[in-house]
């Protein structure tokens, strides 16, 4: 007989174990957190689940490799929920420390026009709140000068220390050497304030502010009534 037995690490057969929650919940006695976060102590499985089902909650496993299980009573959805966001806002900061790298070309000649655009990238992504690796290569005799690109290197690093500050000093790896620029988020917020302040306004914007006057009444004109129009004077009265 071919007896088959579950890999001693990862996932189980039939994906990852998910949360156990009411009925699902099998295995007892279990030790019950309440809904407000008391100690309620190890009872009976279905003992929780009615109060569970009394206070108009969940009853969640929370730790099931613990002896007994950890289950608690709660709101599953809202859990859900939080749990997600939780998550989100996880990926979204392990997304803002991601390592971006700007390639200053294949060799050290390289038009300073070239260089110019590699550094406002560069500072695209320092603004983002990201880390910039700016790698500059040397090809074949270039490595005879290589003071040359170490000295390019130095010269963003100083552009860019505005908003920056360098975390490596220029190292080598091979035919090229790198430096990490690292934001500095005081300097990138108060750069973002001066960017917004600096910022042309809409032309209807404009045309307003220039209309207005300090000290001007800009209240509506009263009509003028227009002049009357006088009465034709009576004919001379006859003699008698």
């Amino acid at each position: 007989m071919l007896i088959t037995r579950a890999p001693r690490f990862g996932p189980p057969p039939g994906g990852p174990l998910r949360t156990r929650v009411n009925h699902h919940i099998r295995i007892t006695p279990i030790r019950v957190i309440g809904a407000d976060g008391e100690q309620v102590g190890v009872i009976e499985t279905s003992q929780a689940l009615r109060m569970a089902e009394e206070a108009g909650l969940d009853l969640v496993e929370i730790s099931p490799d613990a002896r007994p299980p950890v289950c608690k009573i709660m709101d599953y959805g809202k859990f859900k929920y939080e749990q997600s966001k939780k998550d989100q806002k996880n990926r979204s900061s392990s997304k803002a420390s991601e390592m971006k790298e700007v390639r200053l070309g294949r060799s050290v000649k390289i038009d300073p026009h070239d260089v110019e655009i590699r550094v406002n990238q560069a500072r695209r992504f320092l603004m983002e709140g990201h880390k910039v690796q700016i790698t500059q290569k040397f090809k074949g005799r270039e490595m005879a000068h290589r003071e040359l690109g170490i000295n390019r290197l130095r010269g963003i690093r100083d552009a860019l220390a505005d908003i920056a500050k360098c975390e490596t000093e220029p190292r080598w790896m091979g035919p090229q050497a790198s430096i990490i620029l690292a934001p500095e988020k005081a300097k990138v917020e108060a750069a973002k304030r001066a960017e917004k302040k600096n910022q042309p306004k809409p032309a209807a914007d404009r045309k307003s502010d220039g209309d207005h006057k300090p000290g001007a009444d800009h209240r509506p004109a009263e009509a003028t009534p227009a002049p009357q129009a006088a009465a034709p004077a009576s004919p001379p009265a006859d003699p008698a």
